[in-house]
């Protein structure tokens, strides 16, 4: 015990030197690694991407090890969200904790927990969407995609180069995956198998279609620009035509949406006017069927109004 403030300060003192330590080793990697920037941007490389710090790193190796998070890579992949697959598992677990308790507190706790599993299924059908969203954009960006290819290729340049120059040209996400294109020519890779990579990330006919015109294209040549040019003139009349069919289907989609609120509105309004009355009827057994019963109804009529609106153009 006499020793005790001999051990305090010697501990304090041990922990200011590795702190100074500590600090002295990131400032000279800190200035290694400016000093390095510097050195790249003097003899024409390109910089190192800064990009931002992603969070959970030793989540994101341990999930990355595993069969799960490699298909959740994938599907990330293929959204085009800056995102790893760590950080998207914590924040769905994250978001389904905040809508179990919050639905939980509003309506039941039984309605939190079919609202978790219902947010469980919306993760993955998020990423779905925004892959189909990010097929769709790049879908609106093909026929100038293929005016830049007919452009390049009548003034003579190869198609791998009329590639690499679309890519530069256009904006994302058409220049982010034709850049991605331009890497794996670049790296040896036939232009059949950069295309067909390409056109299993952003599954489309419009795409199929192009890749199947440029594939048969250099194989067999021909005339390449006369087809660019008719394949431009179609894509832009199937661009308009989609236009005009998601225009006509918007109140139906709408409809598909607004049913399962109006039932939810009319549990609230319940129990409104009669405090206490949902813990009472999810409190039974044949209470929580009926309830299950219900929302597998609404989600029925969900997917058969989205069903009968899929038109495909």
């Amino acid at each position: 015990m006499d020793d005790l403030p001999l051990l305090t300060i010697g501990v304090s003192l041990l922990a200011c030197v590795l702190g100074v330590v500590g600090v002295h080793v990131y400032s000279a990697g800190r200035a290694q690694h400016q000093a390095l920037l510097a050195r790249m941007s003097q003899t024409g490389q390109p910089a190192l991407p800064a990009g931002r710090r992603h969070r959970f790193r030793s989540v994101d190796r341990r999930l990355r090890r595993t069969g799960f998070g490699k298909r959740i890579e994938r599907k990330i992949a293929v959204t085009g969200l800056d995102v790893t697959p760590g950080e998207y598992v914590v924040y769905v677990i994250g978001a389904l904790l905040a809508v179990y308790f919050t639905v939980g507190a509003v309506f039941a706790p039984f309605f939190g927990l079919l609202a978790a599993l219902i947010g469980l299924w919306g993760a993955n059908a998020f990423l779905v969407w925004q892959r189909a969203q990010r097929t769709e954009a790049f879908i609106n960006q093909l026929p100038e995609f293929t005016r830049v290819l007919a452009n390049a290729t009548q003034a003579g340049l190869a198609m791998r180069t009329a590639l690499a120059m679309a890519a530069e040209e256009l904006d994302d996400p058409a220049g982010e995956e034709l850049l991605r294109v331009a890497d794996h020519l670049a790296i040896g890779h036939t232009l059949d198998d950069a295309l067909g990579e390409l056109a299993d990330r952003l599954p489309s006919r419009e795409l199929v279609v192009l890749v199947t015109t440029l594939v048969l294209s250099n194989r067999a040549g021909g005339q390449v620009v006369t087809s660019l040019r008719n394949l431009t003139e179609t894509l832009e009349q199937r661009k308009e035509t989609r236009r005009e069919v998601t225009t006509l289907l918007s109140q139906v989609k709408v409809t598909a949406i607004a049913v399962p609120l109006l039932g939810l509105s009319f549990l609230l309004m319940i129990n409104g006017m009669r405090p206490g009355a949902l813990d009472k009827m999810t409190g039974s057994v044949v209470g929580q069927l009926a309830v299950v019963v219900a929302f597998g109804m609404y989600a029925v009529g969900f997917f058969l109004i989205r069903r009968m609106s899929r038109i495909r153009v």
